[in-house]
């Protein structure tokens, strides 16, 4: 069985949990994408690929973020929230300048814009979404912007750089996630796996 996760500490804390469960110790080597042990394939790849690779069947199983899966809409089965990598999509804007809403556009800067954009059109509001990869706490501070939709675990970074939490768009955490035909194919250990970590969870 191949399973995709995403580089990390989610790829950490995911193959901990396999170890616990299987009775044995599964590690990568340095700078390896490939980790291939008993009946298992693990591939590490980037957080954002992890359910193209489940939807082409180039993984059976992978394991990813509900934001990811929410943003990417890509048609794959979840199967178990591994209650990992638990996190929050927010609205944040500047300390003591909340955004308005009364503007005929507002401008928010996000990795996320599906989600920021969905989120918005809910609430009847306009808005001009600038996509980032990086650093999207700067965005309100140097004008870019009038708000952020971003990740927050604790907030703490958000107030470092003098931001605060207008609103929560939605709560994440970790899924794993299988392709359809291979929940077809493979139901049997798919479902075995997937008691196994119930338990262990």
């Amino acid at each position: 069985m191949t399973i995709a996760l995403p580089k990390g500490r989610i790829a950490d804390d995911t193959l901990r949990i396999f170890s616990s469960i299987l009775g044995e110790e599964f590690l990568f080597d340095d700078r390896k994408l490939i980790l291939q042990k008993g009946n298992f394939s693990f591939l590490l790849v980037r957080n954002q690929d992890v359910p193209t690779y489940v939807y082409h069947q180039a993984a059976d199983i992978g394991v990813v973020g509900l934001d990811v899966l929410e943003e990417s809409k890509i048609d794959v089965l979840k199967i178990l929230d591994m209650r990992i990598g638990r996190c929050k999509i927010v609205v944040g804007s500047e300390i003591g300048k909340p955004i308005d809403y009364t503007k005929s556009h507002i401008k928010i800067a996000t990795k996320m814009p599906r989600i920021t954009q969905e989120y918005f059109s809910k609430k009847a509001i306009a808005v001009d979404v600038i996509k980032l990869y990086g650093s999207i706490e700067l965005a309100p501070l140097v004008g870019l912007s009038d708000g952020i939709v971003d990740i927050v675990e604790t907030g703490t970074t958000m107030r470092q750089n003098n931001l605060e939490i207008d609103s929560v768009i939605m709560e994440s955490s970790v899924f794993l996630i299988a392709n359809k035909n291979s929940f077809f194919s493979k139901k049997r250990e798919i479902l075995q796996l997937q008691e196994k970590i119930k338990g262990f969870l």
